[in-house]
């Protein structure tokens, strides 16, 4: 069955233009859902030819290749769909997840401030998610799609730090991006995903 790119769930934000998100929805993720067809297709078909085990190999082969990729892929759709789903609110902090931040860190301030700290030292994602080992709200950072994720844990707040989210809008200036994309947070959203982690 094939992945379906997702449409945004919001019409414009605060900071971020437009175009930057028409380019980083309609052509960036978009690309990685295609990829993740493409790949699931191939892997399918290689499947279904009855590869064997001499045709698999760890240092190359194609199916490391294809599972290479189909990592990264799937991956690049699932981040950015958890981080468009959070985008189009006000940014006014509310619910049981502000509450939990806010007992967990010391003040809501201090959990925003670890948070964007993080998406200014990573060079890919920063997810907030419930820790289902742990059991408890956990900051991750990744510099890649496949790799930094921890087996386990379900998304919440998803920030894109990649250059490609914020580039046209605020050059080099991160930090600015952040700052607006706390602006962006929808905070229904965001609860109604945690309540369901939990």
């Amino acid at each position: 069955m094939k992945t379906e790119a997702a449409p945004l769930p919001f019409k414009s934000l605060i900071g971020i233009s437009d175009k930057t998100m028409a380019i980083h929805h309609d052509k960036l993720y978009v690309g990685y859902v295609n990829k993740l067809n493409e790949v699931s297709e191939k892997l399918m078909a290689m499947n279904e030819s009855g590869v064997g085990l001499d045709a698999a190999n760890q240092t190359y082969s194609d199916l490391r290749a294809l599972r290479d990729a189909e990592t990264f892929a799937v991956n690049g759709v699932y981040l950015h769909e958890y981080y468009f789903e959070v985008l189009g609110g006000d940014g006014k902090p509310t619910g049981a997840l502000v509450d939990d931040l806010t007992e967990k860190y010391g003040s809501l301030e201090k959990f925003i401030t670890f948070f964007s700290a993080t998406g200014m030292a990573v060079r890919g994602w920063v997810v907030l998610c419930w820790d289902t080992q742990a059991k408890k709200l956990k900051i991750y950072g990744s510099d890649a799609h496949s790799q930094g994720g921890v087996w386990g844990c379900l998304p919440i707040l998803v920030l894109d730090v990649y250059e490609h989210a914020y580039f046209i809008d605020y050059g080099s200036d991160r930090k600015a991006y952040i700052a607006d994309w706390w602006k962006n947070i929808d905070w229904k959203k965001a609860n109604e995903l945690y309540e369901n982690t939990k």
